[in-house]
């Protein structure tokens, strides 16, 4: 990833120096096991623990020359702890090494997603209660449907980004896996009891199959749930760019004082955080079919999905920190406009109402549906055409004004009657939080 979306606690994690100290664990692990098990001597046990070394640019030279990373970093940490070396990388393969650490490092870049979820979740809350009854009008298709909150609109939020919370957290345990079970994961040359060891002591848990490789569906189920987690930020990137609009202006990104918006067009104050967020979401979610492909492989393995997983995994859990970030801080400092989301309510002379006078007319005046609904729906596109108000043309209506008197109308085209069930919803959304 760029450096421009780049924090530096996430794309530490996919550093060369980050990867050779985890395979570095895992081979001291390793030998611990077979030190244990009387299968290296103790002083040799205790040389390669205490002499073994990361030198990236030695690695990196000695790549050069063998042309295999993993022979390289041995050969390297080799120079370092001298003849006990031998007993290094005994009975494993290059494929044990790099896929148990690749849990690990998928490992440390989720649970910090899953910690940037968790305070986008925080900031998500507190706006959803702030604004739990301030009225706005819902859209179904882009066009006025009826009266919501704009409280509402946020739990909504809340409650996707809860589930993409749990989801992550399934992901996250389906990823979490060790498999140090040799050649084409038969055991053939290494005891099943030293991956249960290096799998507790690295906080993982051991692979039931392997074919010399961790199956690339886990890793698959965690770029999909990545996948998600993006196509929810755009959703609310979306609404924010919609609600921003001038026709519109209901919420706006916050604007520095410094900040410019057009470099022609001195007056502008551009949606660019929701565009950008969109952006990237498209970005993320484009890793979801390499990681699909990575499954099928030749036979017990090959390194196909390798290159795939070097570029997309940094760029992806990158991107996505970057987003989730981006995204906390601009719900947190978002510029709320409750006089404009009351002015587009109105905007269409309270034709919003129309569902309840229909269900009044049906329910409790025993009208025919059909009936009652052409009857407003005449009325209703009457408004579209003269953009005169609603309820006034209701009462002109004579098979309206009849049997349903200017009291029970004006209960009826009241926009409190939608915060009714409001507390209850709010109930289900925030239950565990």
């Amino acid at each position: 990833m760029i450096p421009r979306y780049s924090n530096e606690k996430i794309s530490s994690i996919w550093s060369d120096k980050n990867r050779y100290e985890i395979w570095l664990k895992i081979e001291i692990a390793i030998c611990e096991k077979l030190c244990i098990d009387k299968k290296i001597p103790k002083k040799d046990f205790l040389l390669i623990k205490n002499k073994s070394k990361i030198d990236v640019k030695d690695i990196e030279k000695l790549d050069q020359k063998t042309h295999h990373e993993v022979i390289a970093f041995l050969n390297s940490i080799s120079k370092k702890v001298g003849k006990s070396s031998r007993y290094i990388h005994q009975g494993v393969t290059s494929s044990d090494i790099i896929d148990t650490a690749f849990s690990i490092q998928l490992k440390q870049a989720t649970e910090i997603i899953l910690s940037d979820l968790n305070n986008f979740l925080k900031v998500l809350k507190i706006k959803a209660k702030k604004y739990k009854n301030t009225i706005c009008v819902g859209r179904t298709h882009g066009i006025h449907a009826e009266p919501t909150t704009f409280g509402l609109k946020i739990a909504s939020f809340f409650a996707e980004m809860e589930r993409n919370l749990n989801r992550l957290k399934i992901a996250l345990e389906d990823v979490s896996i060790c498999a140090i079970s040799g050649a084409v994961g038969t055991y053939a040359t290494i005891n099943p009891a030293i991956e249960n060891f290096v799998a507790k002591k690295l906080g993982l848990k051991s692979e039931k199959i392997s074919t010399q490789i961790i199956p690339r569906d886990r890793h698959a189920h965690l770029f999909s749930v990545f996948a998600i987690i993006a196509s929810s930020i755009e959703r609310i990137a979306v609404e924010i760019r919609h609600l921003q609009r001038t026709e519109v202006r209901e919420v706006e990104e916050f604007f520095s004082k410094s900040q410019k918006g057009s470099s022609a067009m001195p007056h502008k104050k551009n949606p660019i955080l929701s565009e950008n967020l969109t952006g990237l979401s498209r970005y993320i979610r484009s890793a979801v079919i390499p990681m699909l492909e990575n499954i099928a492989l030749w036979h017990e393995r090959d390194i196909s999905h390798s290159s795939v997983e070097r570029i997309l995994a940094p760029d992806v859990t990158i991107g996505l920190n970057f987003a989730l970030t981006r995204l906390t801080k601009l719900i947190s400092n978002l510029k709320i406009y409750p006089e404009n989301m009351k002015k587009n309510l109105n905007l269409l002379n309270g034709l919003v109402f129309s569902q309840a006078l229909l269900l009044e007319l049906i329910e409790k005046k025993g009208m025919d549906r059909q009936v009652a609904y052409d009857i407003v729906q005449k009325n209703s596109m009457t408004v579209w055409k003269t953009n005169k108000n609603f309820l006034e043309i209701i009462k002109k209506d004579k098979r309206i004004n009849g049997i349903i008197s200017d009291s029970e109308l004006k209960k009826l085209f009241n926009e409190k009657n939608y915060l009714k069930k409001i507390d209850y919803i709010f109930s289900k959304v925030f239950k565990n939080s």
